[in-house]
């Protein structure tokens, strides 16, 4: 099963051997609060990532760099996270970046960022605590692997929304967040992906030269089975007539929320009407022709394709200000291809996979 952290083993075992319902509901509170103390712990030592900067812990080939800009639109509802060492486990990584929307959109936001780490790790750890009581599971195999984190993220962000609904502080009928979160453990990568944010692989092609693989679907309501799924729910989708191309989720009678992604936490005024917030899940294995994967907010994608993106960031010298000087790209590309818009928040998160010295080498 790889090795634990003392608490994580402490905890399976717990799982493993209680019986009853009762001592079943036990682990499951025990799960949550031992993750939460975990976070709490990584935060101390600086292993999490909540702000502009990079993360690079010792010892380790990942390097992430995050950066994060306001749009005109008002304060800042992106926000993004880093963990290094995630679960404390010396092969894992997660990252994510969450873009609100709506009058609370920016608490919504943070208040996903702030649930995710616990909750996903908790479920992850039920996941693990049943593969030791059934033998023909490993999680070491990939493939199982994958289904474990897979159902992990279905779960949580299963939970994550109903909470959402029930908290008291936060007014989340007509405000919302996306999620783009990944999982990197040793060489498999694992994605989910709720909204339109998006995340891209750099990789080296046959000649050298770097190239971009799209590893998310961006969740827009025109996409053919989002719009079905919605108008069979009696939601509308169109665009006003003052942005074209702009596709939007309205209610059966009435011209709101207008919201320009068919998956996303909160907004319960049209969860009803098609809008969810079930993640797509799927995964990748890291090569070493494998450079970088980019996460970014749709106000980079809004104005810069995949292989520009992409260009900018492995032609920068200095990884740790990767993920700034895409957003200022992106600041530019704004300013040039949109002119009298209101520029969105504009955040990023680029992980690089390799040692400097080893990415030369291999381009070279």
């Amino acid at each position: 099963m790889g090795h634990f952290s003392t608490m994580f083993n402490g905890l399976a075992r717990s799982f493993s051997f209680k019986k009853g319902r009762n001592a079943g509901s036990l682990a499951n509170e025990g799960g949550r609060e031992a993750a939460k103390a975990m976070v709490k712990e990584a935060k101390k030592k600086d292993s999490i990532l909540c702000n502009s900067g990079f993360l690079n812990a010792e010892g380790s080939e990942s390097f992430a760099s995050v950066f994060s800009k306001r749009g005109n639109k008002g304060v800042n509802q992106d926000c993004c996270i880093v963990w290094e060492e995630f679960g404390c486990q010396d092969d894992m990584l997660f990252c994510g970046v969450f873009d609100g929307h709506g009058p609370w959109g920016h608490f919504v936001a943070k208040t996903v960022r702030e649930s995710m780490l616990p909750s996903l790790l908790h479920h992850w750890q039920q996941g693990l605590a049943q593969a030791f009581l059934e033998p023909e599971l490993d999680s070491e195999k990939k493939h199982q692997r994958f289904e474990l984190w897979k159902h992990s993220f279905l779960r949580t962000c299963a939970a994550i929304d109903h909470e959402l609904e029930q908290h008291r502080k936060i007014d989340t009928v007509y405000s919302g967040t996306t999620a783009l979160s990944i999982v990197k453990q040793g060489e498999l990568v694992v994605l989910a992906n709720v909204g339109d944010s998006r995340a891209v692989l750099a990789t080296t092609s046959d000649d050298g030269s770097v190239v971009p693989v799209q590893l998310t679907v961006d969740f827009k309501p025109n996409l053919p089975q989002e719009a079905e799924r919605i108008r069979q729910c009696n939601g509308r989708v169109f665009c006003l007539s003052d942005e074209p191309g702009v596709h939007r989720v309205w209610l059966p009678d009435e011209e709101s929320p207008g919201l320009a992604m068919s998956r996303a936490f909160g907004d319960y005024c049209i969860k009803e009407f098609g809008l969810i917030s079930v993640p797509e899940v799927t995964c990748r294995s890291i090569t070493r022709r494998d450079q970088f994967i980019i996460l970014a907010t749709d106000g980079v994608w809004d104005v810069v394709s995949n292989q520009e993106a992409v260009e900018i960031v492995s032609s920068t010298l200095d990884r740790a200000k990767s993920s700034k000087r895409l957003v200022e790209c992106a600041v530019r590309a704004w300013k040039r291809k949109r002119r009298g818009i209101a520029m969105d928040d504009i955040s990023a998160i680029c992980l690089f996979f390799h040692s400097s010295s080893d990415q030369d080498h291999l381009v070279s």
